[in-house]
């Protein structure tokens, strides 16, 4: 089983806990979650106004050996407004655009995209059960 948890921060509410939404999928092969703007394809969803987050912006897909796969999809446009890093296990890395990272196996960490224009963030915290 995957969790995801999400909260939209911006300059206004920093430190907030409201408006956290979340979101689970079974550790089976072929399982998706999305985060983007577009609700009729995702599951936790920001807001429409935030032009940084892609339509379809982050994708986690169980794998066929049970392991749960992160991609940041490339949107319409050939360079990102974005920055995405994913921190897990004591390391913080950034993720590269179209990249796809595997999520440690029974693990926990987030992944925040950050907008490259302002103080806004999407934190998606996850936790996989084994």
């Amino acid at each position: 089983m995957l969790e995801l948890t999400m909260a939209t921060v911006s300059a206004a509410d920093a430190g907030a806990t409201a408006g956290m939404t979340m979101a689970q999928a079974p550790s089976e092969p072929g399982a998706v979650l999305r985060v983007g703007r577009d609700a009729a394809g995702c599951r936790l969803v920001t807001p429409e106004d935030w032009l940084f987050v892609s339509r379809v912006h982050l994708e986690f897909r169980c794998g066929p050996d049970g392991v749960w796969r992160l991609t940041w999809l490339r949107g319409s446009q050939p360079d990102p407004a974005s920055e995405v890093r994913l921190t897990a296990g004591g390391s913080d890395q950034p993720l590269v655009y179209g990249a796809t990272v595997p999520l440690p196996r029974g693990g926990s960490g987030e992944i925040v995209v950050q907008d490259r224009s302002g103080p806004r963030s999407v934190n998606v915290g996850f936790y996989q059960e084994i």
